[in-house]
């Protein structure tokens, strides 16, 4: 009976190890991302929002049919924009991209205190209140930025040039996820549209 007994035993941990060799072992989705600086934040969002990028917070204007600035100035022999719309449409911009650098390096340094009080296990429900408040609101900032600039391009172009404008953008109705617009990095762009879920 004790041999039975040992073989079962034997027979139990092998198949336990082989599972656990095999991936049967539930993994995290965050596996990896221990490493980082700032958890909820990746290298690729990080860099985003230090180069004052769009980081998808206006997808509400961009997919809608209401023009970037920075994707038209991209676009702006293909769109085409002539030299009045090509300075009007600069001077939002680089008063959006000053704004957006900076409140993304708010962001960015609001996410990182958030961190460092878990890492350092001094968080305490208050904290996590007044923090998590004050990211929402650096966000929500961030992304009124985004959008309240698209929302001045609309009188800046035609109706001919927001359909160019929307067609070489691939909003004709396609997949966004078969079609990355020029100026993209894939990767962001299949981040921002959900097509790796």
């Amino acid at each position: 009976m004790k041999f039975i007994l040992q073989i079962l035993l034997i027979g139990a941990f092998a198949l336990s190890a082989e599972a656990a060799e095999s991936g049967h072992t539930p993994k995290s989705k965050y596996a990896g991302q221990e490493t980082r600086d700032i958890k909820s934040l990746s290298p690729d969002d990080i860099a985003e929002l230090r180069r004052g990028g769009g980081w998808g917070l206006a997808k509400a204007a961009e997919l809608n049919g209401v023009p970037g600035p920075a994707h038209l100035l991209e676009m702006k022999d293909k769109v085409p924009l002539d030299g009045a719309q090509v300075a009007a449409i600069t001077k939002i911009f680089t008063a959006m991209k000053a704004r957006a650098i900076g409140q993304g390096k708010r962001l960015i340094d609001l996410e990182r205190a958030l961190e460092s009080h878990f890492r350092e296990r001094t968080i305490t429900d208050a904290l996590l209140r007044s923090s998590l408040a004050a990211i929402s609101e650096a966000r929500m900032e961030l992304r009124y930025i985004h959008l309240a600039t698209h929302l001045k391009t609309p009188d800046i172009l035609s109706p001919d040039q927001i359909k160019k404008y929307n067609t070489l953008r691939g909003y004709s109705g396609a997949n966004p996820c078969a079609n990355v617009p020029e100026g993209h990095s894939a990767e962001m762009w299949r981040k921002h549209n959900g097509c790796d879920q």
